[in-house]
């Protein structure tokens, strides 16, 4: 039994205004694949897992090509043709010789020039390796899941988690579903409905929020025989495609009206709250003056420059407004400023100097001047505290200007934990206020312990204030870009039998 593994994933923010490049991806090749992914809690160590299990000896996994991007802006299109190109030609050597294949995506990708990515590479890969080979893929819940996607594949799973912690477990439902594919000769029928509504918030969290419901129906679908995958996306607001949607998806063994019968409800239970499954914000000099007049600890979370939803992370929106007001604790901030970085290493530790930070890759930020006394240098890597990655940061430096302490990094950095901070030796425990570039932290990263964590109505790319954002492609109307939405649900059905 000989499957092929490979993947392609990004999560983008349309309304970032810096576009990325080719080098915003890591690149795994052939056995590298292996190497990396094997016992990995990530999508395809969960898939490799499971199908070593299912076949033992008799299977020969092909690693091909898989690459990994950073969130970020729209993807060069230039740049992504360079990824199709070696994620098709990692393919072609292999028509004809296997059995199956798994790929691990995203869902949330753009280029400059193509909205649909990941349905683009679906579709030549279908017409390198054939139409009788089954393909399982793996998505995030965040994902836009298209017709072009459905119409190449044979299946799918999603995330069942957020925040994500299901990485394996998302790869290992791929992996049984392709299994019973190639074992059991089941015959796969998916059923989507989309729902018009674009969400944020935490009723999304699964643990404790509304949208928990979907999820757990999903699940349990999981207990019939005769349901091979099933799952909500809430979908990524932030990438403006044809298709942005909430959408409910379930595939069954041939038995359609029991994969419509459910995707229906899970559609339909969702719809009444989308009033809920809203941000709920704290303008930002109500957070600041709250902020100020309390004992703290605090958490200011700026969701709307949140890396790890594709915003550019140099925003100083926040400690800008705390200067002005002369805010009377001390203050850590994360912030992507590769000027102020290099000016930092090129000084040296105890140096000072005067510079504008921030606004260095969105114009809408203008530099905070401030006078800064540089207190630490590095560079490198850090482990976050539960994901896998291990961001880059590029030569960083921390700088001191009075009661403000910033940590500066040359790259991007998703920011879903505290590692960054840790990295440079800082506790965030160890300041009153601190300001949190991530949507949704585990609760044990700042809730846990924090007085309050104001959720700031801060400018920026990944707004969770939807309507700020300024949508142009997706489908109108949307709720809650139209209050008025109706939904009128219906589903669509897919198949390749």
């Amino acid at each position: 039994m000989r499957i092929l593994i490979g993947g392609c994933q990004q999560e983008i923010s349309t309304f970032n205004p810096i576009p990325c490049e080719y080098e915003f991806f890591d690149y795994l090749r052939g056995d590298e694949i292996r190497a990396t992914h094997d016992g990995a809690d990530s999508q395809i160590g969960g898939a490799m897992a499971e199908l070593e299990a299912a076949f033992g000896d008799d299977l020969e996994l092909v690693f091909t090509f898989d690459a990994e991007g950073t969130a970020a802006g729209p993807l060069l299109h230039s740049a992504f043709l360079r990824i199709a190109d070696e994620f098709l030609d990692s393919l072609k050597p292999h028509a004809g010789k296997i059995h199956g294949a798994y790929f691990s995506l995203h869902g949330a990708m753009g280029t400059t020039e193509l909205l649909d990515p990941e349905g683009y590479l679906l579709e030549e890969a279908r017409k390198i390796l054939g139409d009788e080979i089954p393909i399982v893929i793996t998505m995030d819940l965040h994902g836009i899941l298209t017709a072009k996607m459905l119409e190449n594949i044979n299946g799918l799973a999603s995330f069942h988690t957020y925040p994500h912690i299901d990485f394996a477990d998302t790869g290992r439902r791929a992996a049984r579903f392709l299994t019973r594919i190639l074992k059991d000769g089941v015959k796969p029928i998916g059923a989507r409905v989309r729902v018009p509504a674009i969400v944020r918030g935490n009723e999304l969290i699964t643990e404790k929020g509304a949208f928990g419901a979907q999820i757990r129906h999903a699940k349990k679908l999981h207990d019939n025989p005769d349901v091979l995958s099933a799952g909500f996306f809430i979908c990524n607001p932030f990438t403006d495609a044809p298709e942005l949607s909430s959408q409910a998806y379930v595939f069954t063994d041939g038995n359609q009206q029991l994969a419509e019968e459910n995707a229906f409800k899970m559609a339909n239970d969702f719809w009444p709250n989308r009033h809920i499954m809203q941000g709920q914000f704290i303008s930002l000099e109500a957070a600041v003056s709250k902020g100020a007049a309390m004992g703290g600890s605090i958490a200011f979370t700026d969701a709307a420059d949140a890396p790890s939803s594709g915003s550019s992370g140099d925003s100083n929106a926040i400690i800008s407004e705390m200067i002005r007001v002369d805010y009377p604790h001390s203050i850590l901030a994360p912030i992507a400023d590769p000027a102020a970085a290099a000016k930092a290493h090129e000084l040296g530790v105890g140096a000072t100097f005067k510079m504008g930070v921030g606004g260095a890759h969105d114009p809408q930020f203008e530099p905070l001047v401030l006078d800064w006394m540089v207190e630490s240098l590095t560079d490198g890597t850090f482990k976050c505290e539960t994901w896998k990655y291990e961001p880059k940061i590029g030569p960083t430096a921390v700088l001191k200007s009075g009661n403000l302490t910033l940590v500066v990094t040359t790259e991007t950095v998703m920011l879903v934990d505290r590692a960054l901070f840790f990295k440079v030796g800082l506790d965030p425990k160890h300041f009153h206020s601190t300001v949190v570039k991530s949507p949704h932290c585990e609760p044990a990263f700042f809730d846990d312990w924090v007085e309050a964590n104001f959720n700031v109505d801060a400018p920026g790319a990944t707004s969770a204030n939807l309507k700020s954002l300024g949508h142009t492609i997706c489908p109108r109307p949307i709720y809650p870009l139209e209050q008025d939405t109706e939904f009128h649900p219906s589903a669509e059905v897919f198949s390749r039998v």
